[in-house]
């Protein structure tokens, strides 16, 4: 029996990789959230803006988790907020806090319940890189301190809009360093940007306006452009990658599906930084009261 264990599996393209998952013979899919999820799943609650619910949501997958060990950690789970305001009850900046924070300390409590050879797979996004000219801010650093707590950071930008794109930029780089920083530890890690993707739950703290446009685009409109993904090929794909059926390149660990086709490229010139890369996984620990 093949055990996966996922969050962001109840919704958009999480859903679609969560049921590819269970439906797979010989896989058992341990799903995070706090709604239903495919039928048949069981859904552990999981709420990732607490992090007292990972702790306790990592505790339970141990103890469901048999001798085989865990051969896929998915950590799909995330969101976009309109600012950069808002905090966890842990004191966190939000999009921070959910989006890196809690699948950081996730992956650091479950590291001892993997199996030999198996896979992590973080869902990215290529806004965190500037060269994929996206029209939203990119990101300026990956410095968890500044993240945990935008009000330190004097280069915030004022504009409380662009503030929370650069917190999801910068949220999503972060997910591309955690990648490589579990691979200097000997895991093996993927980071995957689905690209844009309408018709997910991505939208659902966007204006009136941009959640209308983003339900279009995730309609036969957005078909019509071949840069957007569709939810379906977007979660098919991510389905493999845990599965082990899209093999990458020796030295590959940045997926990237464009057009429907999963490609492996080189992540931002940040994210290739092993001392940021460092800096962030030193940090983190830091903020959660982990050892490095």
């Amino acid at each position: 029996m093949t055990t996966i264990v996922m969050t962001g599996g109840t919704s958009g393209l999480g859903l679609v990789a969560a049921g590819r998952l269970a439906s797979t013979p010989g896989v058992r899919l341990l799903l995070g959230g706090r709604r239903p999820g495919p039928d048949g799943v069981d859904v552990l609650p999981l709420d990732l803006a607490r992090l007292d619910d990972v702790r306790r949501f990592a505790a339970a997958v141990g103890s469901r988790v048999g001798d085989d060990g865990i051969e896929a950690l998915v950590l799909n789970a995330g969101l976009a907020l309109r600012s950069a305001d808002t905090r966890t009850a842990d004191g966190f900046e939000t999009t921070f806090a959910v989006n890196h924070l809690a699948h950081y300390l996730l992956v650091r409590l479950l590291t001892p319940r993997l199996a030999p050879h198996a896979v992590v797979v973080l869902t990215t996004s290529g806004t965190h890189d500037p060269a994929e000219k996206a029209p939203i801010r990119p990101p300026r650093h990956a410095e968890a301190r500044l993240l945990a707590d935008p009000a330190l950071d004097p280069d915030r930008d004022p504009a409380p809009r662009r503030a929370g794109q650069h917190a999801y930029t910068a949220s999503k780089l972060c997910a591309v360093l955690t990648a490589r920083g579990l691979a200097a530890r000997g895991v093996t890690a993927y980071a995957y940007d689905p690209g844009p993707t309408p018709g997910t739950g991505l939208s659902r703290d966007y204006s009136p306006a941009m959640r209308l446009a983003w339900s279009v685009l995730g309609g036969p409109t957005g078909r019509l452009l071949p840069r957007l993904s569709r939810p379906a090929d977007a979660g098919a794909t991510l389905a493999d990658l845990a599965l082990g059926r899209a093999a990458p390149p020796a030295d590959g660990s940045y997926a990237r599906l464009r057009r429907g086709a999963l490609t492996w490229a080189d992540p931002s010139d940040l994210a290739r930084d092993d001392a940021v890369r460092d800096r962030l996984w030193a940090d983190s620990a830091g903020l959660l009261g982990l050892t490095t």
